[in-house]
């Protein structure tokens, strides 16, 4: 995560851990400076050591550290150590996706250079430039303006629709991906994960993981790059326009179909309260007084950027995003269980699991689900 600022706690309430925080390294994640500086001298054009380490506190799947020398800053991204599932943490994927889009002029940090010597730091990594920028948690940004929410809004949507505009063929990507049943195959990934990763049990996931296969919509065929986390938490804002200045954290991203990454991020509008007590929910805010659009409107002006025709957001895509998330943050929690997730709040992302499992089967049974 490549940010200079992030947000601050409302006045008046304690102090707590927000995506972006920068601090020192935990502990099991340390790196060898001096040798990690060597070999990039000699992989990155103009680097030069000695360097001054740094951890994110995001980044809840792969460890990002923050590299600062006297001349440059840069992001380091790596596969954290320890027994991993085989399909997950895969960096080089992250850093290939991040150079085709650099060179097409997609808003990315500069990937510099993928190591796959886990000889240097203990596991695979790659080196990124630092972008400056801002990354708001709490998606009703309270500090803002109605003026700046509508700008930053606005540009997000933009900036999705960019993303879904862009051919894979061209970009050199049209193996990154399996194209077609983009929610079949991701619903059968995020079960096979749950599976692995449980440490409890959630009726919910059980019923969801049983119902959510049976009624998978039909889809136009359409196939494009997907971020997979589509959302503010992974947007680097430029303070002086209000407008995204970066998009990151990759690992997620595959070919797909754009719903994929569209009804994830409408997640801000329909996340019930109290599942994630750090970006918070636009559910049941005032829109018009915080000048963000309403789901319907922000759909429809992402339906004129791309031409794809949407008819609202049905009840089956909010039922697959809320398992999906809970999918992932019980991943999160086995990895803190095992010692070795990226994070310091890993173990409390786990016990949102429940609720958000509670809430998606509320939404499967709007589908039909019995």
């Amino acid at each position: 995560m490549n940010e200079t600022t992030h947000e601050s706690p409302p006045a008046g309430t304690r102090r707590k851990k927000y995506l972006g925080d920068i601090g020192a390294v935990h502990r099991g994640m340390e790196l060898d400076g001096p040798k990690l500086a060597a070999y990039l001298e000699g992989a990155v054009k103009g680097f030069r050591g000695p360097i001054a380490i740094q951890q994110f506190d995001g980044g809840q799947s792969n460890p990002t550290y923050l590299l600062r020398t006297a001349g440059d800053t840069y992001v380091l991204r790596r596969r954290p150590p320890g027994v991993l599932l085989e399909s997950a943490h895969q960096v080089h994927r992250e850093f290939r996706v991040m150079r085709a889009l650099f060179e097409a002029g997609f808003p990315v940090p500069e990937p510099l250079v993928m190591c796959f010597d886990e000889d240097v730091i203990g596991s695979q990594f790659y080196l990124m430039r630092f972008v400056a920028g801002r990354i708001f948690c709490d998606c009703q940004m309270p500090d803002l303006s109605v003026d700046e929410r509508a700008v930053l809004f606005d540009s997000v949507n933009a900036t999705l629709a960019r993303l879904h505009m862009l051919q894979p063929a061209k970009l050199g990507l049209e193996d990154f991906g399996r194209p077609g049943s983009y929610f079949a195959r991701q619903i059968a990934r995020w079960s096979r994960q749950y599976a692995g990763s449980r440490t409890r049990d959630v009726p919910e996931m059980e019923r969801l993981m049983e119902w959510l296969p049976t009624a998978v919509p039909s889809d136009d065929g359409r196939v494009g790059v997907l971020h997979g986390d589509f959302s503010f938490h992974n947007l680097l804002i430029d303070p002086r326009t209000g407008t995204v200045a970066a998009v990151i954290d990759w690992e997620l991203s595959t070919l797909g179909h754009p719903l994929g990454d569209l009804s994830y991020h409408l997640m801000e509008w329909y996340r019930p309260e109290g599942v994630d007590v750090l970006r918070g929910t636009l559910r049941g805010a005032d829109l018009r007084a915080l000048g963000i659009p309403d789901l319907d409107t922000y759909v429809r002006r992402y339906a004129e950027r791309t031409g794809i025709d949407i008819d609202g957001l049905p009840a089956f895509y909010r039922a697959f995003n809320l398992f999906r998330t809970a999918a992932i943050l019980q991943g999160v929690a086995s990895r803190a269980m095992a010692g070795n997730a990226a994070s310091s709040n890993a173990v409390q992302m786990g016990e949102l699991v429940p609720r958000l499992a509670v809430a998606a089967w509320e939404e499967a049974q709007q589908a039909g689900a019995a």
